[in-house]
């Protein structure tokens, strides 16, 4: 036993350690998965990906903060399970629960929010996102996907739950290469 150290003391001090880089982990990916030098945060939920290219090209352009949103539970990855899923939540007003929030949202004073359009309107999570965090005071400027629709009501969401923030117009971009794809694979499955 050299240093008052014995080889049980170690064995009982290693589930601790281990638990405790276990809770330093889950703190850590709860909070921003990358810092910039300024104030400014990318927010942004992406299934398929779209939204997250722009996503990191803004991070990269304001040397900002990202922030990924996330559910609790994953959606489905089957795309037409997702659709309904999100179409069900939609009416019902569900809100999903969030995998994390950011940690200290009024270190911010822009907010660049992602988000994709789902049947017409800004998805459930977004909502969730919004109720999560108070953004009042701050600038938000919203970069938008979608699939060939258009904006839908989702400017009408994020002014609701966005009351006494500056709200500026979207940037939005057509980006649905999922629903393409699979209606143009059916398509070719059908076809022999």
């Amino acid at each position: 036993m050299r240093n008052g150290f014995a080889r049980r003391d170690l064995l009982k001090a290693l589930p601790l350690t281990a638990a405790g880089l276990a809770l330093a982990a889950t703190r850590a990916s709860a909070q921003e998965q990358a810092t910039g030098s300024g104030r400014t945060l990318v927010a942004y939920y992406s299934r398929t990906g779209n939204t997250a290219v722009i996503a990191r090209q803004i991070r990269r352009a304001r040397d900002a903060a990202l922030f990924q949103i996330k559910t609790a539970v994953p959606y489905p990855e089957d795309y037409e399970e997702t659709v309904e899923q999100a179409r069900r939540e939609t009416r019902s007003d569900y809100l999903p629960p969030l995998a994390h929030v950011v940690a200290d949202i009024s270190q911010y004073d822009t907010i660049y929010l992602g988000l994709p359009i789902w049947g017409m309107t800004a998805p459930p999570v977004i909502r969730s996102f919004l109720m999560a965090h108070d953004l009042s005071g701050k600038t938000v400027v919203p970069f938008i996907t979608h699939g060939g629709y258009g904006l839908g009501n989702s400017m009408d969401v994020l002014r609701t739950h966005m009351q006494g923030s500056d709200l500026r117009p979207a940037f939005s971009m057509e980006a649905d290469q999922e629903r393409r794809t699979l209606e143009q694979v059916s398509g070719w499955l059908t076809s022999f």
